[in-house]
């Protein structure tokens, strides 16, 4: 009998993830993943695909290190469940950097268990380091031992598909993606179909898709913190009305126009 996605179902299946990390159960870990699964740690980044990238990944950026997540809040829409978090990093050197992060699981039913077959982590490396460089010594030395670190797992095409997320929409993106949150927090329509053209699709919620009028109706006075431009993807926390959440916004490849807005939403 196929196992039913209910909420509880899925969000337990993606706790075992930070479960497996603080106990450094690398096996664990990995094994929670399907054998064609991607990461995209940090979204931006070469994907890490299958099982044997996904333990180098481990054996790279988590074995080596004390991980904790705190977790304000988990979104589930089957079958994906979306963390909305900070990751907090201790360095084998003593550094300590706390990543503002959206982290996006989509799972499957796979012999009766749920996995992971999809993992988007939202964080931007750019920033990661200029923290980790500005606790001193211990961030330097850790910084020192983490590029040697990839090419001895990943190689220097590891190294190479790193640096990837260094690029993406950027700063310009969140630009574009605020301007267009604070032209529909205004209810000012005129404005928001100008930003947006007829190009972007939105779903409000996510799976529901609406009209940029509605929308803009929809999203009077909304509020938004913790804006992350990852690849070509801003991600932000949101507040409408009563429902708290994260807004997914994905740019067109090659273009600064925005492609699809999507609110993960769970009522406060």
């Amino acid at each position: 009998m196929p196992l039913d996605p209910t909420p509880a179902a899925l969000r337990t299946a993606v706790e075992a993830s930070p479960r497996a990390v603080a106990a450094h159960d690398k096996a664990a870990w990995v094994d929670l993943f399907t054998d064609d699964a991607q990461v995209n740690d940090p979204v931006g980044a070469r994907p890490q695909i299958g099982r044997a990238a996904i333990e180098r990944f481990y054996d790279t950026f988590i074995g080596p290190n004390t991980i904790a997540f705190r977790v304000d809040r988990d979104l589930v829409h089957p079958p994906t469940v979306l963390r909305d978090l900070t990751i907090v990093t201790t360095m084998p050197t003593g550094a300590t950097v706390f990543v503002p992060m959206h982290l996006r699981y989509r799972l499957v039913e796979q012999d009766g268990v749920w996995k992971i077959t999809y993992l988007a982590a939202h964080w931007e490396l750019a920033a990661m380091i200029w923290q980790l460089l500005r606790t001193g010594l211990p961030g330097i030395a850790a910084a020192l031992k983490l590029g040697p670190q990839v090419i001895v797992n990943q190689g220097f095409g590891g190294m190479l598909g790193l640096m990837r997320a260094l690029g993406g929409v950027g700063r310009g993106g969140k630009r574009a993606t605020t301007k267009v949150f604070a032209a529909a927090a205004s209810t000012d329509l005129p404005r928001v179909r100008e930003l947006l053209g007829n190009r972007a699709d939105i779903e409000l919620p996510v799976g529901t898709p609406v009209s940029t009028e509605e929308f803009t109706n929809r999203a009077r006075n909304m509020r938004w913190k913790k804006v992350i431009a990852a690849g070509r993807t801003v991600t932000a926390s949101v507040r409408l009305g009563d429902a708290s959440g994260v807004a997914v916004v994905e740019f067109a490849t090659n273009s600064n126009h925005i492609a699809t807005i999507q609110f993960h939403l769970a009522a406060v």
